[in-house]
């Protein structure tokens, strides 16, 4: 007996990506049986943690297990576990709608690929998980039942855009899903998946260390006798020691685990002795996921506890800055129904914790030198997320400065170690100078730069939105202050190095009326005007005092909805500039006031502009801007 039959449409991303899987021109199709298997040994996990946690769950433990069926004369595939089964509205939720981060961005960049490679490593990257069925199917049916619950369920499909939902008085408890397979087309990559040989290659590829018995009913022998084997060798990679584990079988488990397509860029093999056991497989993955930043992405590793499965996303073992590292901790002596909540204060953990995050640093600062080319990689896809440890880590904060990259106007293409800059460092110097900015262009193009240039002195270029908060908090890297050019008095010498110190108080003495009266007409912006040892060619820019935020500071505090009172910045001027003494010469003359105070007002406007920063009210300097053109024709 059966009741309630619904026919449900997929949800529009669901539908875009089975028909990706419907027509596909991926070439290795073999995946499908992977993912399957995959998510059967994650059923079982769940069901093994819930009868440890749930006690009143009534379920038999004692032969959990996935089974592979074929029927060569209907052409049909079946995947069984007796896991923990899904209710109606689960397989409704899990199939028939994609709610994973980034789902959005796999199809926009899919459709954006220009060949047929980039679409196949685009889908291959993703994970397309149940869906990979529709690769290798005309039909997909799945009947299954959640533990402890009476009733199942029964969905099938053709990946046609809908699907059909059917309520079951009686199911085996778990889940079967069964594929009504495609012809076999060896040109389209599409092999014959009904056979034996196909099916134990494909699970000794891809799910040699599944935990679970994937077991089969084979032929033996002439006679037509048949016996039940099982396919898997279920050994642990992490609990084997790394010379008893090939590079092939880590990069198909590191697939497994990180739900990747690529290889890893890095394979961390540990073992923890003495008061607290534990194993653990760390990879560090060539590339990062879509959402590395997405404020719902997950992170962690998964735990195991004498290599039973206890959570995915382990977020106790591994920093926020470290998300996107991959892989298995095996702990020996934890309870088996341990919470988040508990694991976040438990001390072994936290213990375990400062071991993993000290060997992944040492690994990529190993990188650094002994393979550059990976570490540049590394650098590339993961050194905006790594920076983030320097604001939240302050106990390794040495260890990430040492492994820090960052651009400098020593080299337009290399990036440099903050101890390279420092061997670079001029033997009078004793700050690191840096400017944050929008991009390089801006930065380089900013007249804070001019007299560093002239001078010959390194200044780092910063574009990270990151790289504004930690450089405050650090501070000081190698006993050398972090000190930006944009900031405080900087004297460089670089116009006036030769000029006495009467000549320069004179000079001084020459602008005192002329400053005093800008900073009164500028109030409103400005809290100081004073002249400049830092510019050589600009005639004006804008500066902080040394404890000041910056403006692109404040931009990222608003971005995210913090409001802050306005930050009134210092100007200054370049005295051999001839704008600047032309002002100074028509104000000591007594000249008009109204002309004189839109001059300066067009001098701050452009000092702002040439930093990269916003006008208050730009229609107003345009204005003035056009007028003091008309004049000069």
């Amino acid at each position: 007996m059966s009741n309630k039959v619904e026919t449900l449409e997929f949800q529009a991303e669901a539908r875009q990506l089975l028909q990706l899987m419907v027509h596909s021109i991926y070439s290795n199709k073999d995946i499908f049986l992977r993912e399957l298997i995959s998510n059967s040994s994650d059923a079982l996990d769940k069901l093994r943690i819930s009868s440890l946690v749930d006690k009143d769950l009534e379920v038999d433990t004692t032969d959990l297990h996935i089974e592979i069926e074929v029927d060569r004369e209907q052409r049909t595939l079946t995947v069984r576990d007796n896991g923990i089964g899904m209710t109606r509205d689960e397989v409704v939720q899990l199939i028939g709608t994609i709610a994973k981060s980034g789902t959005a961005e796999l199809l926009r960049s899919m459709r954006e690929a220009k060949d047929s490679a980039a679409s196949q490593e685009l889908i291959g990257q993703f994970g397309v998980g149940f869906y990979a069925s529709f690769m290798v199917a005309d039909k997909v049916t799945l009947v299954t039942r959640k533990a402890g619950q009476s009733g199942g369920t029964r969905w099938e499909s053709a990946g046609e855009g809908t699907y059909v939902v059917q309520d079951l008085d009686d199911a085996p408890q778990g889940t079967a899903v069964t594929l009504h397979l495609k012809p076999e087309d060896q040109e389209d990559h599409l092999f014959d998946y009904a056979a034996e040989s196909k099916i134990r290659e494909i699970v000794k590829r891809y799910s040699d260390f599944i935990a679970w018995p994937i077991r089969m009913t084979v032929r033996k022998g002439d006679e037509g006798e048949t016996e039940v084997q099982t396919l898997n060798s279920m050994k642990a990679l992490w609990a084997r020691s790394r010379d008893e584990v090939d590079e092939a079988e880590y990069h198909e488990f590191y697939k497994h685990v990180a739900h990747d397509w690529t290889d890893p860029l890095e394979i961390i093999h540990m073992r923890g002795e003495g008061t607290f056991e534990y194993e653990a497989l760390l990879f560090i993955p060539s590339h990062a996921p879509f959402d590395l930043f997405a404020r719902e992405g997950k992170r962690g590793v998964q735990l195991y506890v004498k290599r039973v499965f206890i959570m995915d996303d382990c977020e106790a073992l591994m920093p926020e800055y470290l998300r996107f590292v991959k892989g298995v901790v095996d702990a020996h002596d934890l309870s088996l129904n341990i919470s988040r909540e508990i694991l976040q204060q438990d001390r072994q953990i936290r213990v375990v914790r400062r071991r993993l995050v000290k060997k992944v640093l040492g690994t990529v600062k190993e990188m650094m030198t002994k393979h550059p080319d990976r570490y540049r990689t590394f650098w590339a896809e993961f050194g905006r997320a790594v920076k983030e440890g320097l604001i939240s880590d302050p106990d390794n904060q040495d260890a990430i400065l040492d492994i820090v990259s960052v651009a400098s106007t020593h080299d337009a293409d290399e990036q440099t170690t903050l101890r390279q800059y420092v061997e670079r460092m001029k033997d009078d110097q004793t700050d690191i100078y840096y400017l944050t900015g929008e991009s390089r262009s801006m930065i380089e193009n900013s007249p804070h730069m001019e007299a560093f240039r002239a001078k010959g002195y390194e200044v780092l270029v910063l574009t990270d939105p990151v790289d504004e908060v930690w450089v405050e908090r650090v501070g000081q890297f190698d006993g050398k202050p972090l000190r930006s050019i944009a900031k405080g008095q900087i004297d460089l010498g670089a116009e006036d190095e030769k000029a006495t110190e009467p000549e320069r108080e004179q000079r001084q003495k020459d602008f005192d009326a002329l400053l005093t009266w800008m900073a009164g007409a500028l109030s409103e912006e400005v809290k100081e005007v004073r002249l400049s040892t830092r510019l050589t060619t600009s005639p004006a820019c804008v500066v902080g005092d040394a404890h000041d935020m910056t403006p692109t500071l404040e931009k990222l505090y608003r971005s995210m909805g913090q409001e802050l009172p306005p930050t009134k910045r210092i100007l200054e001027l370049n005295p051999t500039h001839p704008l600047v003494t032309g002002l100074r010469t028509a104000h000591d003359q007594g000249g008009d006031q109204e002309a004189l105070k839109q001059t300066a007002e067009l001098l701050y406007g452009m000092a702002l502009l040439a930093e990269g920063g916003d006008l208050k009210d730009p229609a107003r300097f345009t204005r003035l801007l056009a007028d003091r053109l008309a004049n000069t024709l």
